[in-house]
Parts: C-alpha cells; structure tokens; sequence
C-alpha cells in the first residue's frame, strides 16, 4: 500500500528530499510515527512518502499535486494543510482567504478523484496554540477553526475521511501546557508529533 502524506510544514519536519524510503525521508514529525507504527507491523506493507514542503498554502498544493500526488499512483493521500493560508496573511499580506480557500480545495479533491478513482483520501484538522510563532496575533490566529471547519465540510460532501486534531491538542495543551505539544504555537515537538500520528492511526485503521 502506497501512502503520500501532502502538506506543508507540519508534514515536511525537515524531511530530506533526496532520497525516498530512508529514515530521514519520513521527517521528524508525525509522518515518521506513522510510518514506524505501519512499518514495524508490516515491514513490507506499506510505501510511505512525505510531500509536505514549508510554507505551502493550499495554492501551493494545488500547484504540485500532479507531479508529487498523481503521477505516484497512491492508494491513500492524506493531507493536512490550512494554517499558512491564514498565518501568511497575518504576517506577509499573503494569505489565502477562507472563499478561496474553499473553492481551491474542493477542485483539488475534485480533481484526484478523477486522476485516482480508488485512492482513500484522508484530510487533516489545520490546527493552532497559543505560543512563540503565534501569540502576538493570538485572536486572528484562532480564526484557523473557520479553515478547520471547511476542511470537515469537504470531506462530508465528498465522502473523505477527516482526522480531528484541534481539541486533543488544547486538552493537552490545558493540562501541560502547549509547549508540549507545539514548539511555537505551530510546529509539533515529539509529543505533538506522536498525537497527531496516534489520531491519523485511528481514522486510518478504522
């Protein structure tokens, strides 16, 4: 079973874009959970490819996905992506606004579902916590539930599987503190990473 994980930093956790299937080709963040979780139970199983790349907006996924979704024939797509197109606005003026957003997501699942009639596509919650990368701009930050709420909305309408992400995080976050989680408010540390794979693990198995 081929997987391709699609997205932007979160996904992309400083993965090494040389070579596939190696150790640092998976990242340090959730993909590589989930690939070590999948692989130590099949260790023949599953093809597993991070496509996340830093920064992207859901602009920039759209403009990739032929070369890093499609022509890889996978059998499960995931992605998760939502937070840049508010934060590059935030910080750059550079943002994707939620009609856009909206209407770009949809053509794109629109679109692989006729290039891969028979891949399983799985989208992500966007998420956001209070810390060093996001504090400052805390209150439109937190419109990032408007993005999460469109990404559900999808995948209702198309028949997708959503992995909900954003409450476990602030149940973590209340109780330890979110910089256990989110290094910065954005970027999963490991125990972020490994909530974020052991909720992906749940939806993916089910």
């Amino acid at each position: 079973m081929k997987i391709v994980f699609f997205g932007d930093s979160i996904t992309d956790a400083g993965r090494s874009r040389t070579v596939d299937h190696t150790l640092f080709s998976y990242g340090c963040g959730f993909v590589r959970e989930i690939a070590g979780a999948l692989l130590a139970e099949n260790p023949t199983g599953y093809e597993i490819l991070n496509r996340g790349i830093s920064g992207d907006r859901i602009v920039d996924l759209y403009a990739r996905i032929k070369a890093d979704v499609w022509e890889q024939s996978p059998d499960v797509v995931s992605i998760l992506v939502g937070l840049n197109d508010l934060g590059h606005e935030i910080l750059f003026k550079n943002g994707v606004d939620l009609t856009r957003f909206e209407r770009i997501y949809k053509t794109m699942i629109e679109e692989t579902q006729e290039r891969l009639p028979n891949a399983r596509i799985i989208l992500c919650e966007p998420f956001v916590l209070c810390g060093t990368e996001t504090e400052a701009n805390f209150d439109r930050y937190q419109g990032v539930d408007a993005y999460a709420r469109v990404v559900k909305t999808i995948a209702e309408k198309y028949g997708l599987d959503f992995v909900p992400l954003q409450s476990k995080l602030s149940e973590g976050a209340e109780k330890y503190g979110g910089q256990y989680y989110l290094s910065d408010g954005v970027h999963p540390n490991i125990a972020g990473a490994t909530l974020l794979a052991e909720e992906w693990l749940k939806v993916f198995k089910k």
